[in-house]
């Protein structure tokens, strides 16, 4: 895990003006409901619907990064892009700044779009091939041409271009080439440079480092934090990998099946989760020295599925503080509130005030360090970055079926003079088989 930033004097989720006075809310998001229609039949009649966000609510300060995690297909990009009316809302309200979002239409919601932006997960697919780097930044210029900006004017516009690569740490001249002449991490420099040509207040960051290499995402991150603090940018940050959380945000909003379960700041939620699923997701986070002993709750069962998922609360099928509460009545019949449980703390969980350390511990299983020599220690502690490498096995039978399955091969190895009935044996290597997710 790389080394957090230096912090501002201000505290995480409360932005200080250059005057000292205090910021409030830039985006506000009330009961915001996303749902897929599910067709089906000869006539394709309508059968139901995929929750994908189903009533979410929360709020960003001006110069804030709200970061947002959860497991994959729990609705994170999706309420990224309803919000900047990529995908048409089913119910909600959004503000940015007092003004409703939603209500917007024709060239009022056109000229609105410049201060709503996105940066997209794939910088290979988000770019188009037939275009050179110069028309890909200046796309929306030329879009939101006007009398006052000039951007219709070729020149300006280059001259903007030129500054957004500069400012993503790209040459100038890279204007003349084409996607296919970049790496990875260049296009999604190119992908930055693109959401910031328009000069938005608001960035929604879907996963824009998850598909990068390690020693890459690193640099992205800094990239963003330092185009943050020039450009005055508020981030919302779409990840799952909560290295990368921790890094980059002032506050995280866990979201578990179309919902947010809990939002606190970044270091109250890392020290102290007052979630089901929240402790059990910072449980999961892997250890990048393989020897490490380290305790590990492993939930039961799959994620239900979106288009029926479970009543009251929805994280009850598989949550182990039920169990533990001998399996109340009030988490399969009633929607727990996302309340206030301490300053700058909320939680959607009717038994938070229950949770205990101890509670946690005795639903954790110990997740054994698997066997490595020590140069193969040095190696994988080594590359270990913001992505953890290390993997252990799922428990100690698991294990030892593993070790036992290694020394039957080596005797057959024995006996057949170096190869074993389907061809040579491979020398037994660190025992990678990975524990599953949360």
């Amino acid at each position: 895990m790389i080394d957090s930033p230096a912090q501002d004097a201000a505290p995480a989720g409360a932005p200080v003006a250059a005057d000292g006075a205090a910021r409030g809310p830039l985006l506000q998001v009330d009961n915001l409901v996303k749902y897929y229609p599910i067709h089906g039949g000869v006539l394709r009649r309508k059968l139901g619907d995929v929750k994908a966000v189903d009533d979410v609510s929360f709020a960003i300060d001006k110069g804030e990064v709200f970061g947002l995690v959860g497991e994959s297909g729990c609705g994170k990009s999706t309420l990224g892009r309803t919000i900047i009316r990529l995908h048409p809302p089913t119910g909600g309200r959004v503000e940015l700044d007092g003004e409703d979002v939603f209500a917007k239409s024709g060239s009022e919601l056109k000229r609105f779009r410049r201060r709503m932006q996105i940066i997209f997960q794939d910088p290979v697919g988000s770019l188009n091939p037939r275009m050179p780097i110069s028309d890909i930044i200046g796309e929306g210029m030329v879009a939101q041409a006007d009398r006052e900006n000039g951007w219709g004017k070729r020149a300006t516009r280059d001259g903007q271009v030129g500054d957004m690569l500069d400012a993503v740490g790209l040459r100038r001249d890279y204007a003349r080439r084409y996607p296919h002449e970049f790496s990875g991490g260049q296009r999604q420099r190119i992908g930055i440079a693109r959401a910031l040509a328009l000069q938005p207040d608001i960035v929604i960051c879907d996963e824009p480092v998850s598909a990068l290499d390690v020693s890459i995402q690193s640099q992205i991150l800094n990239l963003l934090l330092d185009l943050r603090r020039e450009f005055d940018l508020t981030y919302l940050f779409v990840a799952h990998n909560l290295s990368v959380i921790q890094y980059i945000s002032d506050r995280v909003g866990v979201m578990y099946l179309g919902k947010i379960v809990e939002i606190a700041d970044v270091d109250k939620l890392y020290a102290n989760p007052r979630h089901p699923y929240s402790i059990a997701l910072l449980s999961a986070v892997p250890e990048p020295d393989p020897r490490v002993r380290k305790r590990r709750i492993v939930l039961s069962g799959d994620v239900p599925s979106p288009a029926a998922p479970p009543s009251g609360c929805r994280f009850h099928t598989r949550c182990w503080l039920r169990e533990q509460l001998g399996r109340p009545e009030a988490c399969e019949q009633d929607v727990p509130a996302l309340r206030v449980i301490e300053d700058g703390h909320e939680v959607a969980c009717h038994f938070a005030e229950q949770l205990t350390p101890e509670a946690a511990t005795q639903a954790a299983n110990i997740v054994p360090a698997m066997s490595a020599t020590g140069d193969q220690v040095t190696a994988i502690s080594s590359i270990a970055g913001i992505e953890a490498t290390g993997a252990a096995a799922d428990s100690a039978e698991a294990a030892a079926e593993v070790t036992a399955s290694r020394e039957l091969a080596a005797a057959e190895t024995d006996e057949d003079e170096g190869r074993g009935p389907s061809g040579p044996v491979e020398p037994a290597g660190p025992d990678t088989t990975r524990t599953p997710g949360a």
